[in-house]
């Protein structure tokens, strides 16, 4: 077996100056230090499941203060909705899914999202998961590469629910390296 691969999970540590030394320096779960260079299109990864409980959906239209009565009154949903049930909202699929694959690399920034879609309606007690696919990367910025990865949310069985896609800026673990290679903004 070869020892030259390091895992790039848990790794690095922020090293906080408020804490015990030798607390600061174990390596920080759910912590990666991965680079543009190390992002690989095709690479694929799929989450755990979650079921979405009542009180979680709730406590999330409470926050945002979204209380359409698709996602917050029973009766309604039951008696006149088109599903005849109460929905997730749809702003909480995709909260939820993204974080069943979201980790924590501090090489990278959110830049966006792009083809949101809300492919079939989550109810109250459906189960959820996520695979991730790493689509491509191109350099964009001095420091900087522009990487873009698909999130697929599916419920039950397989049932797709939710897709977008996800672009992060990753800094260059050798930005000379892309230097020639960066975008140009017109004089």
């Amino acid at each position: 077996m070869s020892t030259s691969f390091a895992p790039t999970v848990g790794v690095s540590s922020t090293r906080p100056s408020d804490m015990p030394a030798e607390h600061a320096e174990l390596p920080v779960w759910n912590a990666e230090n991965w680079f543009y260079e190390d992002w690989q299109p095709g690479h694929r990864i799929r989450s755990l499941r979650r079921t979405i409980a009542e009180g979680e959906s709730h406590l999330f239209n409470t926050l945002v203060f979204d209380i359409h009565p698709y996602v917050q009154d029973q009766m309604f949903a039951e008696r006149e909705g088109v599903f005849g049930r109460r929905l997730v909202a749809g702003a909480f699929v995709f909260s939820a899914g993204l974080g069943l694959v979201a980790t924590n690399c501090i090489n990278a920034f959110s830049y966006g999202y792009d083809k949101l879609r809300f492919i079939k309606p989550v109810f109250i007690g459906d189960t959820i998961y996520t695979v991730r696919t790493h689509l491509d990367k191109r350099p964009k910025y001095e420091d900087m590469g522009l990487i873009r990865a698909s999130y697929e949310v599916f419920k039950g069985e397989g049932e797709l629910v939710l897709y977008c896609e996800h672009l992060q800026t990753v800094k260059y673990r050798n930005p000379a390296d892309f230097a020639d290679q960066i975008e140009r903004r017109p004089s």
